[in-house]
């Protein structure tokens, strides 16, 4: 009808859940598809946040990533649909209005904000992983933009749990335990919350070249 393609777009990164993901999220299933990034679009603008898990899309379950991508891609562009995402294990219902993918990928996003100045180098050893806060030069060495917050992993114990999921030196971690990190302290407070909370995993939010993955590490000493 319109001489072109017109794939539906929601503006989320996505990932399967894995068990050890599905128990940091304090879940029983792994089906459902867990958002890792919320990119300016549809998604954001509905009040989607990451870290949520999409389990249902415009009345169908999701199983897995694959679903919703082609659940999403055959929905009409501009149609108001009901998404269903659990946050902090709770269901809650958010209207989309679904964006054209054409669009968004032709879409060009830049960034002038003020750097900001860098906190003085901390490093901390932790399940597997050197950690250290950002600083100017660090961020010159990764490449990251001013704005980027969080703690670099500078080494990784090659034979523990973080090197065998995939963890290495120069990716950047943003979350622990679904809350933003920018110091050592920040990962400490959140490494004794979720062991207060009797977790058995602590969840990382990993970005590496920009693309971002969760990863839960197991708290077992």
């Amino acid at each position: 009808e319109f001489g072109e393609t017109r794939r539906g777009w929601l503006g989320v990164r996505i990932q399967d859940l894995t068990d050890d993901l599905a128990e940091g999220f304090g879940l029983d299933s792994t089906e459902g598809a867990l958002v890792n990034s919320v990119q300016e679009g549809p998604a954001k603008e509905g009040g989607m946040l990451d870290g949520d898990i999409i389990v249902n899309f415009d009345g169908k379950p999701v199983a897995d990533t694959r679903g919703l991508v082609r659940s999403v891609a055959n929905s009409p562009v501009g149609e108001s649909v009901r998404v269903i995402v659990l946050r902090e294990g709770k269901s809650m219902t958010l209207k989309v209005i679904l964006g054209r993918r054409e669009d968004a990928e032709k879409a060009v996003q830049t960034s002038a904000e003020e750097p900001e100045k860098a906190p003085a180098l901390v490093t901390k050893d932790v399940l597997g992983l050197t950690l250290s806060a950002l600083t100017d030069e660090l961020r010159e060495q990764l490449g990251l933009d001013a704005e980027q917050e969080g703690l670099v992993v500078t080494d990784v114990d090659d034979t523990a749990e973080a090197y065998e999921k995939g963890l290495r030196a120069g990716d950047l971690i943003t979350e622990a335990g679904q809350e933003k990190i920018t110091s050592i302290e920040d990962l400490d407070t959140r490494l004794a919350e979720v062991k207060d909370a009797g977790r058995k995993s602590l969840l990382l939010l990993v970005r590496r070249d920009g693309d971002p993955r969760f990863v839960a590490l197991s708290l077992a000493e």
